[in-house]
């Protein structure tokens, strides 16, 4: 559905030339793309209650990142960040609860794959003798969301942190990265 989304100017949203599930090598500018046309494509791919969670959830996040990806911020736009990532939690919260549970999701076909060849190379490098190419005995993993992750709680930071520190355009981590090139040198 990503490849019937037409482009939008020059260099605002680009052709997505690929299934967008098996995408590698992403640049920002393609997540923000598939973001911004991600409710246009996922409208009514799913029966309700379902449509409307994600829909929701896609609207919430597009919010929250429209503010996040502010270059300048007053004291309202962090608030109204702040409030942003209340309801984005409490959307990912539902999402989490009503229909994660609902579908049984499965590692994308290039995960499975690549599992496979890390386990043939580890069992080969532990008994090359016994170890046998092509004996694989489950299909792809089951996967479900988790929410229990750093990046999840870290959302809740962001707007403290851009009050302490301003946007993360105004600083880079490049000198750090020059300064210990030269010292390895």
């Amino acid at each position: 559905r990503y490849r019937g989304v037409p482009t939008f100017g020059r260099g605002t949203i680009r052709r997505f030339r690929h299934n967008a599930s098996s995408m590698k090598k992403l640049a920002a500018r393609d997540f923000e793309d598939l973001l911004q046309c991600a409710m246009a494509v996922f409208e009514n791919l799913l029966p309700e209650p379902h449509n409307t969670i994600i829909l929701d959830l896609l609207f919430d996040l597009a919010s929250w990142h429209a503010y996040a990806k502010l270059r300048m911020h007053t004291t309202d736009t962090l608030d109204f960040l702040d409030t942003a990532t209340v309801i984005l939690g409490q959307s990912v919260r539902n999402f989490y609860k009503t229909s994660c549970n609902h579908y049984y999701t499965t590692e994308l076909p290039d995960e499975y794959a690549a599992r496979g060849r890390r386990e043939a190379a580890l069992a080969a490098k532990q008994n090359p003798v016994s170890a046998t190419p092509g004996k694989r005995k489950a299909g792809p993993k089951y996967k479900s969301l988790n929410i229990s992750t750093y990046k999840f709680h870290a959302l809740g930071d962001y707007a403290n942190t851009i009050r302490q520190r301003g946007t993360t355009d105004n600083y880079t981590t490049q000198p750090v990265c020059f300064i210990l090139t030269i010292m390895l040198v």
